[in-house]
């Protein structure tokens, strides 16, 4: 389906639906005050004769209301007048539902109309645009046989006023920017472990790279010994994949005559493509949705792809230490003793915590980059589950300003974080007898003590983790890759001042 931005009268243009707004207490917004004026009151004559409550969720099909617009599709808003956040996307999620069970081959948007809380038309653009793009999605593309009905909507266009066009239209591209880069993540997620390997995450950044111009390099397992990754391979070995280290760079801060010298944030992306948990092997109950356990690294990837498509002046590098965790013959085992890159030596008393492995030597490796931010992004425990459910994905930093950023981008996105603590108290969890630390702190406080170990290889640089386990992908009825956390992602970085 096309998107558009259109100047032009809801009342007077020839569509085949308009979808507007009506409160609770029956009052009509703009856009369908001009229908019912138009069609001779017969929108105030519906909800005269009780047809719609105008409750939020609510809505009613009205048909052949004159010559112009075959359908009137009206969407309850409830009782308040400006709109929270949450009652805002309930509308446009009702009203998409309902328009999508129509027979329209094109229709006009107009709820962007209704004032929200502290929201701009840019934002409320992007909102709808996202939150469609969202509820379209399907990964039904393995299936011998797809059940889902073809899409009878070919174009919407959102309706906004002649001095509004630009900035609409921006805000527009940058939400189906943004979409795209969702759906890739997704689309990645959803994959299973046997078709998306290392390699195949290795091969979709160079796709990257080749459709938006960005530059790519993948280690090998040669090279990763040459850098003395050996924490990172300590995993890798149980399997018979390779491993894959990605380095994926998009350079818009060098464009139009800005500097090259701008430092990049750089997002480093969790790649396990499956985790048994090795040797610390997991129950069996669930463990397929263990495939998901690359969603850090499809989220770096969708954001490098939404970023790009945004063509975004500023400097951004995607990080992606990608292998599998299996419990083969050669697999590391509970107590055995590794060196990372930055030669601090790791005891791995538990190998189904091993997300933190490899992400470790990348956060080594990215001091070569001299980032202004680095941000990892990872599915790290199931205590951030225990501790935040499924709502918020758990936020860590020792720095304010990063965080506070973050926190906001999340609001702004509809993406929450929720920051977590990471004093220096915890640190004493990871003590071993043997090496510089443990891999693991105990129950206690699970996903805060990983973070903690990931914290002694960032002290170069201004850092934070996000621990997503709880929030990229959904379980039962409704299994499957949510794309978090791409945009919040994506709003840090439209909003991010080199």
């Amino acid at each position: 389906m096309q998107f558009s931005i259109k100047a032009v009268s809801p009342a007077t243009a020839k569509t085949a639906c308009v979808i507007a707004g009506v409160y609770q207490d029956h009052t009509l917004t703009h856009a369908a005050k001009a229908l019912d004026q138009a069609s001779g009151g017969a929108l105030r004559q519906a909800l005269k004769n009780g047809d719609l409550s105008g409750k939020k969720g609510s809505a009613l099909l009205l048909h052949g209301l004159n010559a112009q617009t075959a359908r009137v599709l009206l969407v309850g808003l409830g009782k308040d007048k400006t709109l929270s956040d949450k009652t805002y996307l309930d509308a446009v999620r009702a009203g998409w539902k309902a328009l999508s069970a129509t027979g329209a081959a094109d229709a006009l948007w107009c709820l962007h109309e209704v004032p929200v809380s502290g929201r701009d038309l840019a934002w409320k653009v992007r909102s709808t645009a996202v939150n469609i793009e969202e509820a379209q999605y399907r990964f039904d593309h393995l299936k011998s046989s797809s059940d889902a009905e073809p899409e009878k909507l070919k174009s919407l266009a959102l309706v906004v006023d002649k001095l509004q066009l630009k900035a609409a239209q921006t805000a527009l591209q940058q939400a189906l920017a943004e979409a795209h880069g969702v759906a890739l993540t997704r689309d990645l997620g959803n994959l299973p472990s046997n078709l998306c390997t290392p390699t195949h995450l290795a091969a979709t950044a160079k796709e990257l790279a080749k459709q938006f111009k960005l530059k790519v390099q993948v280690l090998e397992k040669k090279q990763m010994e040459a850098l003395k990754m050996f924490s990172l391979l300590s995993v890798a070995k149980g399997s018979v994949q390779p491993p894959k280290f990605i380095v994926l760079a998009y350079n818009g801060g060098t464009a139009n005559g800005r500097t090259a010298k701008q430092a990049p944030v750089v997002l480093v992306g969790k790649g396990i493509t499956f985790d048994s948990g090795g040797i610390s092997l997991k129950p069996g109950e669930g463990m397929d949705e263990m495939k998901y356990d690359m969603c850090g690294a499809a989220t770096v990837l969708g954001t490098l792809r939404a970023v790009a498509e945004m063509q975004l002046p500023l400097n951004v590098i995607g990080v992606i230490p990608t292998c599998e965790n299996m419990p083969n013959g050669n697999a590391s085992k509970p107590g055995d003793i590794v060196t990372s890159m930055s030669g601090q030596t790791i005891e791995i008393l538990n190998t189904d915590a091993e997300g933190r492995l490899i992400l470790c030597d990348a956060l080594t490796y990215v001091e070569r980059f001299k980032p202004a931010a680095v941000i990892d992004i990872a599915t790290l425990t199931g205590a951030c589950i225990i501790a935040l459910g499924h709502v918020h994905s758990g936020l860590y930093s020792k720095d304010d300003a990063l965080a506070a950023a973050l926190l906001k981008a999340g609001k702004a996105a509809n993406d929450t974080v929720w920051q977590m603590p990471l004093d220096d108290d915890y640190q004493e969890q990871l003590k071993s007898n043997f090496a510089d630390m443990a891999n693991i702190g105990g129950r206690p406080g699970g996903s805060v003590t990983a973070a903690c170990f990931l914290s002694r290889f960032t002290k170069a640089y201004t850092w934070a983790h996000l621990d997503i386990a709880g929030t990229a992908w959904k379980s039962g009825a409704a299994k499957g890759a949510t794309g978090r956390p791409v945009p919040l992602l994506v709003e840090f970085l439209k909003s991010y001042k080199p």
